[in-house]
């Protein structure tokens, strides 16, 4: 993510950010060109600080779950974030209400990074090929689990309170599990579709990487949830839950590459450094490329691992959980080579 700014007295701004905490103006992002618009509070129209163009919110505003822009006189009433939207979850139980606000939040930062990627997002309510998100509550139906399926992702509601969450990233025995996670997971699925199975040379290269996707798929998770991953799955897979399918170990990996995408990204824009005198040559970094104009993946990675050891250090200081607690393996970093090369051509 990069950083913002206030147009009226440059103060920091984060992402979700409806005024500026210093000055009082209203913010709020603009998409087609990631930027962050300020605006005078007490003006009769929402008008840019710096462009003086009218714009107005995102009818999610009201919510306080959306801060994009749309031109005053478009004639949508919501931005392209919320217009994937298909379901949101029933706000007369006050309950649903903090969970979708969560929700929200991390489903507008992968749009951002989508976006800057380069993808197509069209909504599946217009284009049968489109992409959705239902979020949604179980309510008893074990049929409605957290997924993809022909563009449209589910995310329980369940998954947005963190205390449901710790304990079932507990009982599944993982190491890391969030919102943006997931649904950078399952968007994962999504853009396999699109981006593999409609193209056969493609689908060829990737057969040679990740497996052949034909082998029974529910088998596949049975046999994995049975007896669980092979002892030497740290050699190959990023994760326990990647060894199960090569279309799992494709989400998996799509994930973490957009996680090791979007680390790099904020260390640039913060200008981080990882220096110290003492720690040897390798480990030292300094960020000074934003990771989506890189064609080489292995300089990504090499600014990646020092600066995950460097925040993960930061939290054990603190008593908190590594950052991100995942090797990186020769054989991981072939795979997200492919997916890297795959979206050079996109942008």
């Amino acid at each position: 993510m990069k950083v913002f700014q206030c147009g009226h007295c440059n103060h920091p701004l984060y992402f979700e950010n409806t005024q500026c905490e210093n000055c009082g103006h209203l913010s709020g992002y603009r998409d087609l060109d990631r930027q962050m618009l300020t605006f005078d509070p007490d003006a009769s129209s929402l008008t840019s600080d710096r462009e003086k163009f009218e714009y107005k919110y995102c009818k999610n505003k009201e919510y306080e779950v959306c801060n994009w822009l749309l031109v005053r006189d478009s004639q949508q009433e919501y931005c392209r974030a919320c217009q994937l939207n298909r379901t949101i979850p029933d706000l007369s139980d006050k309950k649903n209400f903090p969970k979708w606000q969560n929700l929200e939040v991390a489903k507008h930062r992968l749009i951002y990074q989508l976006q800057k990627i380069g993808m197509d997002l069209p909504s599946k309510m217009d284009n049968d090929e489109g992409l959705c998100f239902d979020f949604i509550a179980k309510r008893n139906n074990p049929k409605i689990m957290t997924g993809h399926a022909n563009g449209v992702i589910t995310i329980l509601l369940r998954e947005a309170d963190s205390v449901l969450r710790e304990q079932t990233r507990k009982e599944m025995q993982e190491p890391y599990r969030t919102l943006i996670g997931h649904l950078r997971h399952e968007v994962g699925h999504y853009f396999w579709e699109q981006l593999i199975f409609k193209d056969q040379e493609v689908l060829q290269t990737f057969r040679s990487i990740f497996g052949n996707e034909k082998e029974n798929y529910a088998d596949a998770l049975k046999a994995y949830y049975k007896n669980g991953a092979p002892d030497d799955w740290h050699d190959s897979y990023i994760s326990k839950y990647a060894t199960s399918h090569p279309w799992e170990d494709w989400a998996e990996t799509w994930a973490h590459y957009l996680h090791i995408m979007d680390m790099v990204e904020t260390a640039h824009f913060f200008g981080l450094e990882v220096n110290h005198r003492d720690i040897s040559e390798s480990m030292k970094i300094s960020s000074t490329f934003d990771p989506y104009t890189v064609k080489d993946f292995k300089t990504i990675i090499r600014t990646c691992v020092p600066l995950s050891f460097a925040v993960n250090s930061i939290n054990r200081a603190m008593g908190i959980s590594d950052v991100y607690p995942f090797v990186i393996t020769k054989k991981v970093i072939k795979k997200m080579i492919f997916i890297h090369e795959l979206l050079l051509t996109r942008r």
